[in-house]
């Protein structure tokens, strides 16, 4: 039986266990830095960043979706972002995934939001279909950037590339 709720504060070592869960499925532990602590901080704390949702299966914790608030100036309405979507291997095709963007979808609605987004690797083809099945559209005509490391850090003193 699937239950979906919201995270709490102390869920912060469940958190990072799923996303290091992901992580892996995306061959990328090697990039996880994140710790309980900081988890704490930007989840539950003073200013809390971001949300996440557990999804449940008998009572045990399957999967999560961690998200943001975004702003579309052509819609002039906020949005999420799905920054990410993961459920055990073993309990996929039950309807987890399905179950977490839906209630993302319900609670933009809900909020009078405007739209939900997110990326997913070009490879991850059992995703892309799963999220065309649910009505998604993919953005093909658009490139992510991102700064950050080295970058990030010249960028923000100012420095440009080096």
């Amino acid at each position: 039986m699937l239950n979906i709720r919201a995270a709490e504060r102390g869920d912060t070592t469940l958190i990072l266990e799923l996303i290091r869960g992901l992580a892996a499925y995306e061959k990328l532990s090697h990039e996880v830095v994140a710790t309980p602590e900081l988890l704490e901080k930007w989840l539950f704390g003073e200013k809390p960043v971001a949300e996440v949702l557990i999804a449940e299966w008998d009572g045990l914790p399957r999967g999560f979706a961690l998200f943001f608030h975004n702003f579309s100036t052509f819609l002039g309405r906020p949005g999420f972002y799905l920054e990410d979507l993961y459920v055990q291997p073993e309990f996929r095709g039950r309807g987890i995934g399905k179950g977490l963007l839906l209630r993302l979808a319900q609670l933009a609605v809900a909020r009078g939001y405007g739209r939900v987004e997110w990326s997913v690797l070009d490879w991850n083809e059992p995703a892309i279909q799963f999220y065309k099945s649910l009505g998604a559209k993919p953005m093909d005509e658009w490139t992510v950037f991102r700064l950050t490391g080295d970058g990030l850090t010249a960028a923000g003193r100012g420095l440009g590339p080096t």
